[in-house]
């Protein structure tokens, strides 16, 4: 399986419809941009072997609360996929909340916030019973 077909199986698994959504918005600007980012990041880094997906998808999170708030609209597809495959709120609350020590007290709000809007998507999507 080359790591293009690797990239694809992975980020419709987390994130269904993303290249999709990729291709629509910046292929005409850059061809080849929605297949770039599925060989590349899903294929050659996120389908790696070495730790499990909610593993890498908790280290993304942390890297993008670090990063800052510039980082948001990524922050949130990450905690999506992580949702995805696992982990649980409780989990990446306590990672985000750990990057304070390293990207400080705004960055981590800025995440907090994005995780809230995470997962009341959740709830809307699917309601108590």
């Amino acid at each position: 399986m080359s790591t293009y077909e690797r990239g694809q199986a992975l980020s419709e698994k987390v994130n269904p419809g993303m290249e999709d959504a990729l291709r629509a918005r910046y292929d005409a600007l850059v061809p080849g941009l929605s297949r770039t980012v599925v060989d590349v990041a899903y294929g050659q880094f996120y389908a790696r072997g070495g730790v499990d997906e909610k593993t890498r998808l908790l280290a993304t999170i942390a890297a993008l609360t670090a990063l800052g708030a510039q980082t948001r609209p990524q922050l949130k597809v990450n905690i999506g996929s992580a949702r995805a495959v696992g982990a649980t709120r409780e989990e990446i609350c306590e990672i985000i909340f750990q990057m304070t020590l390293y990207g400080g007290f705004p960055a981590m709000i800025n995440a907090m916030n994005a995780a809230i809007e995470v997962f009341e998507a959740e709830e809307k999507e699917t309601p108590d019973e």
